[in-house]
């Protein structure tokens, strides 16, 4: 589904990161949500190819990364150590400034990334995400029954790992076959990879621990970001699907305004997982967007 694309293991801070690398041009990092792997760019990776050097990398805890060990702060999955990661992967492939396309959890990796290494991100494009702790700080009940994996993952251990390993495939299908577009959005083939990589041993612990330190240090970082005024100072797109929770929970645009300079955006007549509901949707606001 990726062809043209060469994999390689990079040694990230804290264990292997897969990844792959394609095309020629300015470099553009993607990177991919829950509970997914880098396949989900299957459908845009491609044609974004032949104008950039694309990087996909699964995010620790996913698909064929590291399964990290984590610590009672969570440390180990917080978005500031996840986005050290894809600075290694970056430096690896020789890029010190990148430009970012990301999709929930990896969204959430880019937003940290482009506050703590501003240097290093050109421009980010952020997909079907609010910041963190606004909607955290926002929650409400329709939001609650639509997210219900937040709440759920985010329990002490181990019953929430236990009862994803009792059976990881039903899991996958749960949270992602429930959404608007419900399983038939996604290619047989790459839903078999998502399935195949939930059942690796460690992958229940390490979507809770990410989703753990979202609803804590992440927050702790986040907090601090606001009580000193800082601002993403690089252009931020970001888009989301008319039919999905957080467009319809929150104002996208004006809680991004609050947490970046230059911000822009719209909403796409999909669900939460544009990248493969709305693949040519995506690819024209990405070839408009990044800098060539």
């Amino acid at each position: 589904m990726l062809e043209g694309f060469s994999p390689c293991e990079v040694e990230g801070p804290a264990g292997a990161l897969h990844t792959l690398r394609g095309g020629r041009g300015a470099p553009l990092l993607l990177l991919h949500g829950h509970p997914q792997t880098h396949l989900m760019w299957h459908a845009v990776a491609g044609d974004l190819a032949k104008v950039f050097t694309v990087v996909m990398m699964d995010l620790r805890g996913y698909g064929d990364s590291a399964r990290v060990s984590s610590d009672a702060e969570h440390q180990a999955y917080s978005k500031r150590a996840m986005a050290l990661d894809a600075v290694a992967v970056m430096r690896h492939y020789g890029f010190e400034r990148f430009q970012v396309l990301a999709h929930d959890r990896g969204a959430r990796v880019a937003h940290r990334l482009a506050a703590d290494h501003p240097d290093r991100i050109q421009r980010l494009m952020l997909l079907d995400i609010a910041p963190t702790l606004a909607m955290y700080d926002n929650t409400s009940e329709a939001f609650a029954h639509a997210y219900w994996h937040w709440f759920f993952l985010i329990q002490p251990p181990p019953l929430p790992e236990a009862l994803i390993e009792s059976d990881p495939v039903r899991y996958v299908r749960s949270v992602m076959g429930k959404r608007h577009a419900g399983l038939g959005a996604f290619a047989p083939a790459a839903l078999a990879e998502y399935e195949r990589c939930a059942q690796i041993p460690g992958t229940a612990k390490s979507i809770c621990e990410d989703y753990r330190a979202s609803a804590t240090i992440d927050l702790a970082h986040d907090r601090v970001d606001v009580a000193a005024g800082r601002q993403l100072a690089q252009p931020l797109r970001v888009l989301w699907g008319e039919h999905g929770a957080v467009g319809q929970c929150f104002d996208v645009l004006g809680l991004w305004r609050e947490r970046a300079r230059d911000v822009s955006g719209r909403r796409l007549p999909c669900g939460h997982y544009i990248a493969e509901e709305a693949p040519a949707l995506l690819l024209a606001e990405a070839l408009n967007f990044f800098k060539t």
